[in-house]
């Protein structure tokens, strides 16, 4: 007994690490856009992210119950090793993405190491495929053309209403509709992505029988998961900010207020009705419809093809990680050792060589890897120009 308590204290404590990568990593979904376009501060717009991941983190507990009691069967034999394998492989598929700057899912990091390391420790039945279908991959497909669609639409009325309007005031109002829009994202975000957290928290306590089936998320559970969260994004994930706020297209405060409205209504949505959605493919959908919408707006394709390899790759490659580390744990004591030293030796590894160039909230605008030609700046709004040649991975 005393193992097995010492091991859920582990997997509570690496769940939360897993929420802490989940915030920096997914800072940009809510400040890239404000930042980029000079709406709000870099480290201003991590502070309201912040906050509001927090305050969001309260709202709903529908995701985290699909996670709970939906994408793995809870009588089908789920223990704590099983959980801890799944967060090992999701964090270093996290940290792996940051380091290269790419605004993958890490919600889809934590799915697929949740699926893979189920299959290895308990089998095929071990998974409710129709969950993981209906509420992750069908929503994981189509929720960034959404997205996108709508803030192609938006952006294109945006610029239509105001071709009159004179362009410095117009962009000042926008930018200043971005802080409202950029905060709802934030609220969103907390809404959505700190549940799944929460979920596997409650998960664990269910594998244990520290809870009963189908539990709700307790309130210490919502609490710590909201904190680790919020304290991530305020540590701002800057290499992804960049990425997602100058890298896949140059974009204004029109196009800034329309993605992040359009991005903020599909997260909320998609809350209301438990899907575990990528946060970050529906605000990556929102910009990219965002420069296209915008007069001869373009996007940055090698970029952009870069992304979206790495969102077909999420799944299956932390779940083949978290798979191999659930055949280690299930070894008994030296195994889940063995996967903990990997897992922080790994992390130490990717955060060290981050340190050779890195990118901060006084760099974060900086344009780099991208050629002149490669986008057209959107109409009334001035092409920012290459500042320095640091990159973000």
């Amino acid at each position: 007994m005393e193992h097995i308590s010492f091991l859920v204290a582990v997997v509570i404590i690496t769940a939360l690490a897993f929420d802490f990568t989940n915030g920096f990593h997914d800072t940009a979904n809510a400040a890239a856009t404000a930042i980029a376009t000079g709406a709000l501060r870099p480290k201003v717009a991590v502070t309201i992210a912040a906050v509001l991941n927090f305050a969001g983190a309260f709202l709903s507990v529908k995701v985290a119950t699909t996670i709970s009691g939906g994408i793995v069967n809870e009588k089908a034999g789920v223990h704590p090793e099983i959980i801890f394998a799944a967060l090992a492989g999701a964090i270093l598929w996290n940290l792996l993405t940051w380091l290269r700057g790419l605004p993958s899912s890490s919600s889809h990091a934590l799915y697929g190491g949740l699926i893979g390391a189920t299959i290895v420790g308990v089998g095929m039945n071990g998974v409710n495929f129709d969950t993981v279908v209906t509420k992750i991959i069908i929503p994981a497909v189509a929720s960034p053309f959404v997205a996108g669609l709508a803030s192609w639409g938006a952006t294109k009325l945006a610029y239509a209403i105001t071709r009159k309007g004179r362009d410095a005031s117009t962009e000042k109002g926008f930018k200043t509709g971005q802080i409202f829009s950029s905060s709802l994202i934030s609220l969103a975000h907390g809404t959505n992505d700190a549940q799944k957290t929460m979920g596997i928290i409650t998960l664990t306590l269910v594998s244990v029988g520290a809870l009963p089936h189908g539990a709700l998320p307790p309130t210490w559970v919502i609490v710590s998961a909201g904190g680790a969260i919020a304290l991530g994004t305020y540590m701002g994930g800057w290499r992804i900010i960049r990425s997602m706020g100058k890298g896949l297209a140059d974009i204004g405060p029109r196009q800034g207020f329309a993605s992040e409205s359009a991005a903020a209504t599909v997260i909320l949505t998609s809350s209301h009705m438990g899907f575990g959605l990528s946060t970050t493919q529906v605000c990556s959908g929102g910009i990219m419809g965002a420069g296209l919408g915008a007069p001869k707006g373009r996007l940055r394709w090698s970029l952009v093809r870069r992304m979206v390899y790495t969102w077909g790759l999420t799944l299956p490659a932390a779940g083949l990680v978290s798979g191999g580390a659930a055949l280690l744990a299930e070894q008994g004591t030296w195994g889940i050792a063995l996967v903990g030293a990997v897992l922080v030796a790994g992390s130490g590894a990717m955060w060290m060589i981050s340190r050779r160039q890195p990118v901060g909230a006084d760099n974060v605008n900086d344009v780099s890897d991208v050629t002149p030609v490669e986008v057209t700046a959107a109409a009334g709004v001035n092409a920012p120009t290459p500042a320095s040649t640091t990159v973000a991975a």
